[in-house]
């Protein structure tokens, strides 16, 4: 069952300042109902207040969020190689095409309509198709670039800050200038001091498989991860990152593997696998 969602166009922008996160979020669990596979579509409004259509995520995941966390309990998570984000400043209005839908849009502001829970609306299948033909004729949003997360992490942990430099002078251009700014000023200083906190709470050892580096060769070869990836606007905190082997390590980021705050859960492509050692995510 497809979804329509309303992005705030706050959240929207930050998204593409910060690092595009591919991901959506909602206290509604309504969120929860889409099918993996299934199409989210986010609108928005943009500069000149017309409302316009933003994204539209192809479901992978479905997860939980902490109870801390502001932006409500349910998230859904992009594909990233089936997703798209839309470049928004140069479309034309489509409130016409949004109130042509069998969902209640009674109130005179349409965003007034999509305010609180009533943010995330289920689509029939026509309304779907109506949207996937619309957005064929839409420009896709370069700031919306994926970055080499991997690499930037790599040699983020190996305190590698001339490599780190070199690697971000090489991104294309198109990403937003404070994404850059953020990339170049923050990332090469971040998590020295928390990833050596981690080591000790966990004496080394992998947080999924309990591999004890340093019991079998004297050294902590385990390494930190980055729940919500730096070049998506991850936050620099301990609640933000796990300690891993390398092997997991490599396996988070070839599946884009996410946290499930509900059972603490690491999702990969065709399974799930807890964190076994878990003493400060919760």
């Amino acid at each position: 069952m497809p979804l329509l969602y309303y992005w705030r166009k706050d959240n929207y922008y930050r998204d593409l300042d910060f690092g595009a996160s591919f991901n959506l979020n909602q206290n509604n669990p309504l969120l929860h109902s889409i099918a993996i596979g299934d199409s989210l579509w986010a609108f928005t409004r943009n500069k000149n207040n017309n409302y316009v259509l933003a994204a539209e995520l192809i479901i992978k995941a479905k997860t939980y969020n902490s109870t801390s966390f502001r932006y409500g309990k349910y998230r859904v998570w992009g594909d990233l190689v089936r997703s798209k984000y839309f470049e928004i400043e140069n479309q034309p209005n489509f409130e016409h095409l949004i109130r042509s839908f069998s969902i209640s849009t009674n109130s005179g502001i349409l965003g007034r309509a999509f305010q609180g829970k009533a943010a995330v609306r289920t689509l029939s299948e026509s309304a779907h198709q109506i949207l996937a033909t619309y957005s064929l004729n839409l420009k896709v949003e370069n700031r919306a670039k994926l970055l080499p997360e991997e690499k930037l992490e790599i040699l983020i942990n190996s305190n590698n800050e001339n490599s780190i430099y070199k690697l971000i002078s090489e991104i294309p251009s198109g990403i937003s200038e404070k994404r850059m700014q953020y990339l170049y000023q923050q990332s090469p200083q971040r998590n020295k001091k928390l990833a050596s906190k981690l080591k000790s709470i966990y004496k080394g050892k992998c947080q999924i498989c309990k591999w004890d580096p340093k019991n079998i060769y004297g050294k902590y070869l385990t390494e930190s991860h980055h729940l919500r990836w730096l070049s998506r606007g991850g936050d620099d905190e301990l609640s933000n990152l796990i300690l891993v082997c390398p092997n997991h390590h490599r396996a988070i980021h070839v599946h884009d593997a996410v946290l499930d705050y509900s059972d603490y859960s690491l999702q990969f492509k065709n399974h799930k696998e807890k964190l076994l050692l878990n003493e400060h995510i919760f």
